[in-house]
């Protein structure tokens, strides 16, 4: 299985339905309800060899180039949507404000951008009504079975929408800043990792880090607006 991009740029999606999704906060007790537009994720977190592709940046070893791609800083992230949305002639989403420090996403482009934190619960739960959306060995790599490190993508079953690695494997990193009140300019990430506890690999569970921050179990998965 390969997800290297199309000659003409434009990177395979799955077309997700709109609904809607409660999200909840633990630490503040808060519970709340966000509606969601049809729109579209990648069927997989973005690999080595795609970052490699987008970027130019060096060569890895075949084995590599298939695992999720992390130690990229949600800035980072942000930069590579831009990027990949250029090469594929689309309207960037994000730019920088005139204070030159708040990012600003044009959600009206139809450029790459990540998901936000609403978007991607919905999208990993796929209908289903529990914490997960499957038997965690089955679909998920964690610290369980995981050996200590990042697996190829793919290699674990799909939700019932055809998204792959929802859960472990990587975290993903999220649009959304997670309490700016108490932790300034924090980004929420979803889904567990290949080092995480099994009650951390759940739809609803929340992390956050600060956005010029890398980690080794943190990397991200493409989203753009569906036109219809």
């Amino acid at each position: 299985m390969s997800d290297a991009i199309k000659g003409d740029w434009e990177y395979p999606m799955v077309k997700i339905p709109g609904g809607d999704v409660e999200l909840r906060d633990d630490r503040i007790k808060k519970i709340w309800n966000v509606p969601i537009k049809p729109f579209l994720l990648a069927p997989y977190p973005v690999t080595v060899e795609l970052y490699r592709a987008i970027t130019g940046k060096a060569a890895v070893s075949m084995d590599e180039g298939l695992k999720p791609v992390v130690n990229i800083s949600w800035n980072e992230a942000i930069c590579l949507c831009n990027l990949l949305s250029q090469k594929a002639g689309l309207k960037e989403c994000y730019s920088i404000g005139e204070d030159g420090e708040d990012m600003i996403c044009d959600w009206e482009a139809d450029g790459y951008r990540l998901p936000t934190e609403a978007e991607w619960q919905y999208a990993c739960k796929a209908g289903a009504a529990g914490y997960r959306y499957g038997e965690i060995d089955k679909i998920a790599w964690y610290k369980d079975n995981s050996e200590g490190g990042v697996h190829e993508v793919g290699t674990k079953e799909p939700n019932a929408w055809g998204l792959y690695d929802m859960l472990g494997n990587v975290w993903e990193w999220c649009w959304d800043v997670y309490d700016a009140n108490v932790y300034g300019p924090y980004r929420i990430f979803r889904g567990g990792s290949w080092a995480e506890e099994e009650r951390g690999c759940g739809a609803s569970c929340r992390r956050r880090s600060h956005p010029s921050f890398g980690i080794d179990d943190l990397g991200f998965r493409l989203a753009r607006n569906y036109a219809s």
